[in-house]
């Protein structure tokens, strides 16, 4: 019988946001495996599964997340992960890879499935959709996405701030993720743009430590890794005026 990858979407942070179709998908794998950092960190998309699986069925796989540089070092740690993963298949026969948000949403779990098809050949490789930080937050804040023929454009503030400014000098919805670092470039953009009084900026959504606030009353001070910004499109045309 074929080995089944199988790749969870858990959202952004709150457990109860994790679909049941997700539940069903990591309960009925042999294995969880959960990205970390290193191994002594639980990172978040750990402390949710742990709402819905027992703690002995977790495998913490340390991958190079956040390693953007040192091109061997990410190769390295991404095939010393695809091992450890494909051994799991192997012996266990299904494995679930939980991640934050979605696996087809800036995912390391789209590398893993790459890795897993070369290692053990034939693997069922599925996803199963999570909630994504952006929907958190507008439903948190009361941001609306999208309306009418509006276009909606998700940057990662990592590819630079000049394809942020290209984004935001469109006409609709712009969300920004992995801000943190430049939360300053981010703040200017906005200004430069005329989109920062209408903007939210989150972080850590549905976890004690949430924080929702204005864009405008950022200061530039650094911001978690995983922030996300809402930069509303334009819109006074009233009711239906997007249409």
């Amino acid at each position: 019988m074929s080995s089944r990858l199988v790749g969870v979407g858990v959202g952004p942070g709150d457990p109860e946001l994790v679909t049941v179709k997700g539940v069903n998908a990591l309960r009925a794998a042999a294995a969880v495996v959960v990205p970390v950092m290193d191994n002594g960190e639980r990172g978040r998309a750990e402390a949710t599964v742990l709402h819905y699986v027992p703690a002995e069925k977790v495998v913490r796989v340390v991958f190079a997340l956040n390693e953007r540089s040192d091109r061997a070092r990410r190769e390295a740690a991404w095939d010393a992960a695809g091992d450890q993963v494909a051994q799991l298949l192997r012996t266990q026969g299904s494995v679930a890879f939980a991640t934050i948000g979605d696996p087809n949403v800036y995912s390391t779990f789209t590398y893993l499935a790459q890795t897993i098809a070369e290692l053990v050949p034939g693997t069922v490789v599925e996803t199963v959709p999570g909630i994504t930080a952006m929907q958190d937050l507008a439903a948190r804040s009361g941001a609306v996405l999208t309306e009418g023929t509006e276009p909606l454009t998700l940057v990662p503030v990592t590819a630079g701030s000049a394809v942020l400014k290209e984004a935001l000098a469109g006409p609709g919805t712009v969300v920004a993720y992995k801000f943190g670092r430049q939360a300053g470039e981010v703040a200017e953009a906005l200004r430069e743009t005329g989109r920062l009084d209408d903007a939210v900026w989150g972080s850590a959504l549905g976890l004690p430590e949430e924080s929702i606030r204005p864009a405008a009353d950022l200061d530039g001070a650094p911001l978690p890794y995983l922030s996300t910004l809402i930069a509303p499109a334009r819109r006074d045309g009233g009711r239906g005026g997007k249409l």
